[in-house]
């Protein structure tokens, strides 16, 4: 029989309790509700004793476990996975006790150990040759230390026979075995308590270096006969132990190469690499890059409409990589088009992809004859085809019919495998047209691992971006409709960059069905992403919370509302003496000084669009009475000045609402429509039901629904991130629920900070200096200004940034000259945040000969314009780039004086 006593340090209240998981039975089997719940014995830990048979055939080699939080409501928290393991096999003990520490996801440690940390940016210690046997010794100490740098390696010193009485000149050296530095000894005949730390060496020279920081560590358990203690100690105490980086972020089309045709491309990224060693950056940053071919027009410009989570857009393709020596004749055009794209500004998307498929399929008939057998592709294919064969019969179909809506694609207009099957299996004929779209991501494939490898060989990592949502009529929704409500649209709500709200036209997500399967069409996603990328940003991270869902009748974001979200009964109302009717609330207030306010002198045109009431109030006719009815109606028109006013106005009569009613609520529940206190409806009311409206209103958006967004985010944030060891970061901007910043900081997911967007109540600007470690600081994201053209925007704000921030005195600067736009740089290069990420043009912006003459030109993308036209280029190339001294001096300097850069790590 082997007893195994586990003990693990955690504090807790009445009420609260500590459980254990582990991969055997006993322990659950890996199942967080079927883990046992552990003893109470005192304010420090927490214990549980367990027996198993020595002689059963089903004794594992290993138990593999960790330990779970329950409070007092009943919600279960993990701690963050450690391999905490007790290696049955290899201790010949009758008597195990396991004495461990609470491993915290939120604790910042934990980011050393995801794979941009172990693969790429810090050097891992060279290994010990020979490993020191469990047999003999009593006592196995283990700790982490993710932040040793090159040359160093980790030892335990310590009181009575450890060290011989702290004795620097005999450690007990350690071993590393995965993210655990071991170290086993034998400790019979020692007294106890033991007081000892861990120390930092030399790793050839055996030097002593430094002792971990704090008060000694204390081991109670003495040493018997077959018996062991297993110390899982955590993380190495340093303080001020942090390591920081700086990046550069820029959409992968907006590269300006030689070799690029009229975009970036994938190839291009290893130049953008060579730039990033140069000026010591460690990170480069990229939008999305998934297929977003919806309409072949400019519209698919928008790199977060993507018609597959999984297939890379055929954009970034060089056409001179797939190209073999007798496929000369083929590319012959490429200079030509090459050097007439290339002179253009900005990318003319159209034109770029019109050339690039005309090639590409000249290229696929010419090599599909020995495509099909080449090995590397047949791996390729094995690895991804569950979503590749659908991708290609989508492709397919999509042009065959003209359209992305699947349902008019006749037989076709459910996803059939069988049907599938005949296109895409190669000894059927449909291989024959779906095989070109696995020859393009096959090679794109090729090209962004061959970018991504380059950047791992040069220290270099790179981020990618995870849109919130896909296309309404994406391939995933066509494959597995089940996971998405298609009726129901994601958005943002009202900001001060888009003040009707954002309506991304992406279907919301069916969660209740995803969770069913543990997220697997996300951990899919995750695993596809992680083959190029070794962090990730996630859009819109507050739709793991709740998402703003607007009805399919409804063109503007300002019709939404959050879900999920408990509604407003309608006892409140009659609760706080409001005369509720739902004809005044729920339907558009329209009466004739309403309509003079917003139509002014076209008030006459909009009768034609109304029916007069018996109150004297107007109604909309029942074809106008939706946002969508309204845009069928006006887009069959002539677009001029003055029906582009009848159209908006329209919308703003269909939104001046007050309420929602809750779906399938017979009239009794109810939403607040956002922004109530802007519609002429609200204003239209007495003094005391708007003051109890208010009051309703705020309890309803700022306190009701904080319990169920943070049950639903504990719900998903968890299982996701367990699901990659990349880095993830989450843009946590808009109107952010409370629960957010401390979910984060529990699940150890870094957040996004921008001085011009502060999240502290009260602040016109944040202070970089203040950051949070775990998180992301920048001056500028692609959904607006840089630097330069914010500059430009609000002149008395920019005034007050000068004064009050910059601490400079008098009048500010009309333009942003260099050297502002370089104390903007350098204030968030100091900043505490992990990773200080800057726009491309943020960067040049410090060069007052090399930066573009207008900042407006620099603009990526404008939220408040659902149609945006994604085709900023940087306007030198990056050769050019490469041999731009002065800023690329000039950034090394600041990068490293910063305390940033490779190499850099604050002790």
């Amino acid at each position: 029989m082997i007893k195994i006593h586990f003990f693990i340090r955690y504090g807790t209240q009445f009420g609260e309790s500590l459980l254990l998981s582990g991969n055997i039975p006993q322990l659950g089997a890996d199942t967080p509700e079927a883990a046992v719940v552990m003893n109470y014995l005192n304010d420090t830990y927490w214990s549980y004793d367990l027996e198993l048979d020595s002689f059963s055939s089903e004794l594992p080699d290993s138990i593999q476990y960790k330990y779970l939080f329950k409070d007092k409501s009943g919600r279960i928290t993990e701690e963050w996975d450690d391999s905490k393991r007790i290696e049955l096999k290899k201790i010949t003990a009758e008597e195990i006790y396991a004495i461990d520490t609470w491993n915290f996801p939120g604790q910042y440690e934990n980011a050393y150990l995801t794979s941009p940390f172990q693969e790429v940016l810090l050097s891992p210690p060279r290994l010990p040759e020979k490993d020191s046997p469990y047999r003999g010794n009593t006592h196995i100490f283990k700790v982490k230390a993710p932040l040793l740098q090159k040359g160093e390696t980790m030892a335990l010193l310590g009181s009575g026979s450890i060290s011989g009485e702290w004795n620097i000149n005999h450690p007990v050296w350690m071993k590393k075995e995965g993210n655990w530095w071991v170290a086993k000894i034998n400790l019979t005949g020692s007294s106890f308590p033991v007081a000892y730390k861990y120390a930092v060496y030399h790793r050839k020279s055996k030097t002593f270096l430094r002792y971990e920081d704090g008060d000694n560590r204390l081991l109670l358990h003495d040493a018997g006969r077959k018996k062991v203690t297993l110390l899982h100690d955590g993380f190495i105490h340093f303080t001020n132990n942090y390591w920081r980086g700086a990046g550069v972020v820029v959409p992968v089309f907006s590269l300006r190469s030689r070799q690029g045709v009229g975009t970036g491309e994938f190839a291009d990224i290893k130049l953008l690499v060579d730039w990033a060693k140069k000026t010591g950056l460690q990170m480069i940053q990229v939008l999305p890059v998934n297929d977003t071919t919806d309409s072949h027009t400019w519209r698919d410009s928008y790199p977060y409409n993507a018609i597959s989570a999984f297939a890379l857009h055929p954009l970034y393709l060089n056409l001179e990589d797939v190209a073999r020596p007798e496929d000369a004749a083929i590319i012959k055009a490429l200079p030509h088009k090459r050097k007439q794209l290339n002179a253009l500004k900005e990318m003319d998307y159209e034109k770029v992809m019109h050339f690039k498929w005309k090639i590409i399929t000249r290229l696929y008939q010419a090599q599909k004859k020995d495509f099909f057998e080449n090995a590397t592709f047949r791996q390729f294919r094995e690895a991804n085809d569950h979503w590749l064969a659908p991708y290609a019969a989508y492709c397919y179909l999509r042009d065959k019919y003209q359209t992305t809506r699947f349902t008019e694609w006749g037989a076709f207009s459910a996803c059939d495998k069988t049907e599938i099957e005949k296109l895409t299996q190669p000894n059927n004929k449909g291989i024959n047209e779906t095989g070109l779209y696995y020859f393009v991501q096959f090679h794109l494939h090729l090209q962004l691992k061959a970018a991504s490898d380059y950047a791992h060989a040069n220290g270099i990592i790179l981020k990618g971006d995870l849109p919130i949502g896909v296309n309404r009529w994406a391939c995933d929704v066509w494959m597995e409709p089940e996971l998405f409500h298609i009726h129901r649209q994601a958005g943002a709500p009202p900001d001060a960059f888009a003040t009707k709200g954002q309506n991304w036209g992406f279907p919301t997500y069916n969660w209740e069905r995803m969770q069913t399967d543990g997220y697997n069409w996300w951990q899919r996603r995750f695993n596809y992403m992680s083959h190029y990328f070794d962090a990730f940003r996630i859009d819109h991270i507050l739709g793991f919370f709740r998402i703003w869902s607007i009805p399919d009748h409804a063109v503007e974001g300002v019709m939404g509302h959050f879900v999920p979200a408990l509604p407003v009964d309608i006892a409140a109302f009659s609760e706080r003496e409001i005369a509720f009717h739902p004809q005044r609330y729920c339907e558009p207030y329209i009466t004739d000084d309403i309509l003079a306010e917003l139509a002014g002198e076209n008030k006459d045109l909009l009768m034609a669009f109304l029916n007069r009431r018996e109150d004297g109030a107007y109604s909309l006719k029942p074809e106008f009475s939706t946002q969508r009815g309204v845009e069928r109606y006006f887009s069959s028109l002539e677009i001029n000045e003055t029906n582009s006013v009848l159209q908006n106005t329209l919308y703003d009569l269909i939104s001046n609402v007050i309420l929602f009613e809750a779906q399938g609520s017979g009239q009794q529940q109810f939403h607040f429509r956002i922004d109530m206190e802007r519609t002429t409806s609200f204003r239209r009311l007495d003094s005391h039901t708007r003051e109890q409206l208010k009051r309703l209103y705020i309890d309803y958006f700022f306190h009701k629904q904080e319990d169920i967004w943070a049950t639903e985010a504990i719900h998903k944030l968890p299982a996701l991130k367990k699901s990659t060891n990349m880095l993830i970061c989450g843009e946590d901007l808009g109107m952010v629920p409370r629960c957010v910043p401390e979910i984060m900081r529990q699940t150890g997911i870094l957040g996004l900070e921008i001085q011009r967007m502060p999240k502290q109540e009260g602040l016109e600007f944040s202070d970089p200096a203040r950051a949070p470690y775990l998180s992301v600081i920048t001056p500028s994201t692609h959904d607006m200004s840089t630097i330069r053209g914010w500059w430009e925007e609000n002149r008395e704000k920019t005034q007050r940034f000068f004064n009050q921030v910059m601490q400079h005195p008098g009048l500010a600067p009309y333009y942003c000259e260099p050297w502002i736009n370089k104390a903007i740089v350098i204030q968030h290069l100091y900043s505490p945040a992990m990773w200080s990420v800057f726009l491309l043009q943020d960067l040049m912006g410090i060069d007052g000969k090399l930066r573009r003459e207008i900042p407006q030109e620099e603009r990526i993308n404008v939220p408040a314009f659902p149609r945006y036209y994604w085709r900023y280029r940087m306007h030198v190339t990056l050769e050019q780039l490469l041999k731009e001294d002065d800023l690329n001096n000039e950034l090394i300097s600041y990068i490293h004086s910063s305390g940033r850069g490779p190499g850099y790590i604050l002790c």
